[in-house]
């Protein structure tokens, strides 16, 4: 199966402490890879340089490289606005704008240029329906965004990094403000996401790993210390550090 990233020996620093050792980490295309481990073992960081938003942090550097479809993401010559357009993030926490359910939805479309209303609206109705949202809200699009339960703000975000055609989803445990159904809903939505899109998952949920990832790896004080089919991941672990962790032994 063909990769869409390859990360191949990162190292990550935030001024002089060093984040993510080492890491060598093949994302498959059109499949769900979930990042599990421990509180600051680095699975967030690790997320966040797979479309450059640590670039925002003062003293933040990488090292090593990270391939999308074979192109270097740190090369500097690469468009980064460009790069966040075909990898695409959900935050933990939904963070819809404070305008119209149908803003929202449009915001990414109109700032890569994107005026024709008859296509606003499409992209609008297609993103919506992509995440099973579109029934809900279809008589209320002009309705503030916050009003939205806190589990269709977030699938209402994620139509929101679905409207400008990415290549990946990188969710950063997307459903930890969820209640149990919203969470439900989200996996479902992910699996069903897959068929067109390569995502990255980061989640503190061996449940929701095990449930809707294909491949898992298992991040320990920065360090990648297991990866690989999510199925072996969980039932048969090569490493007894990744035993120890799934079985609540530690961590």
């Amino acid at each position: 199966m063909k990769n869409k990233i390859d990360v191949k020996s990162l190292n990550f620093y935030y001024g002089q402490k060093q984040a993510l050792k080492d890491v060598t980490l093949p994302i498959k295309k059109r499949q769900i890879t979930a990042l599990i481990g421990p509180s600051g073992c680095g699975k967030s960081t690790f997320l966040r340089c797979l479309n450059r938003m640590n670039d925002t942090i003062p003293g933040a550097r990488a090292e090593g490289k990270i391939l999308l479809d074979g192109q270097d993401i740190y090369d500097p010559k690469l468009d980064v606005v460009m790069l966040r357009q075909r990898v695409g993030m959900v935050f933990q926490r939904p963070n819809p704008f404070p305008q119209s359910i149908y803003n929202n939805v449009a915001f990414g479309p109109r700032v890569l240029g994107q005026t024709n209303q008859t296509h606003l609206d499409g992209v609008v109705e297609d993103s919506l329906v992509r995440v099973g949202l579109w029934d809900e809200v279809k008589d209320h699009l002009k309705q503030n965004a916050l009003e939205l339960s806190l589990g269709q703000q977030q699938r209402l975000c994620i139509a929101r990094v679905v409207a400008v055609e990415p290549e990946v989803i990188l969710m950063d445990e997307p459903c930890s403000a969820l209640d149990p159904i919203a969470t439900l809903k989200v996996e479902d939505l992910m699996r069903s996401l897959k068929e067109k899109y390569t995502i990255v998952i980061v989640t503190h949920s061996m449940q929701q790993a095990a449930r809707v990832s294909d491949y898992t790896g298992f991040f320990w004080l920065g360090e990648l210390v297991e990866y690989g089919k999510s199925g072996k991941i969980f039932t048969r672990p090569r490493e007894q550090q990744t035993e120890n962790y799934i079985t609540g032994r530690y961590g």
